[in-house]
């Protein structure tokens, strides 16, 4: 004769304590207060915009993390000429000069008197070695911005110098400056 086992109050006691576990009301999840992660995210509180975030870890050095709140802007906001420029900014400090000149040129097409974008433009034309469009494009941006911008007199003075001499030693001797909307520089050192 077969026996078979009996339930006992130990087992119904760990089946209503597992139960008790995977309750959706509390059961037995930790406090988040706890030392770990939170189990959920509220979403009754607003993100940070992922423009910020991204202006934020540009200004950090954190680029490819910048790249990436880039697109979840791009993802809750669309392709902006702010995106699309930062998006461009991103890629140009991660070194990638034909991506960045596309974006940044999207950008222009969205908003063709947005300065920031025409003088990253500009930082990508002189990356590329391509000074006489740089320097017309640096035009653009100042004339824009009336002159407002140090850093795009600089810049633009930069391009005249090493458009009227080709042997001028931008590395050693000056930087471009990445300029983005809002509060901040991003500084790239040229390299001819």
């Amino acid at each position: 004769m077969i026996r078979r086992p009996r339930i006992g109050p130990i087992w119904a006691f760990l089946m209503t304590l597992s139960l008790a576990a995977c309750a959706g009301n509390g059961g037995l999840r930790p406090k988040s207060d706890g030392p770990y992660a939170p189990l959920g995210v509220d979403a009754s509180r607003n993100a940070v915009d992922g423009l910020t975030v991204g202006h934020r870890l540009m200004a950090s050095g954190e680029y490819e993390l910048a790249l990436k709140a880039y697109y979840r802007a791009a993802g809750d906001n669309g392709l902006t000429a702010d995106v699309l420029s930062a998006l461009g900014s991103a890629n140009l400090r991660l070194g990638r000069l034909g991506q960045a000149e596309t974006l940044l040129r999207r950008a222009l097409a969205k908003d063709e008197e947005f300065v920031p974008a025409w003088n990253n433009l500009g930082v990508v034309l002189m990356e590329k070695g391509e000074l006489g469009e740089a320097e017309r494009v640096f035009r653009t941006a100042f004339a824009l911005d009336n002159g407002a911008s140090e850093q795009i007199r600089e810049n633009l003075r930069l391009a005249l110098a090493k458009l009227e001499n080709p042997g001028y030693d931008v590395e050693n001797n000056n930087n471009f400056a990445l300029v983005r909307r809002g509060s901040g520089e991003y500084q790239l050192l040229s390299t001819p």
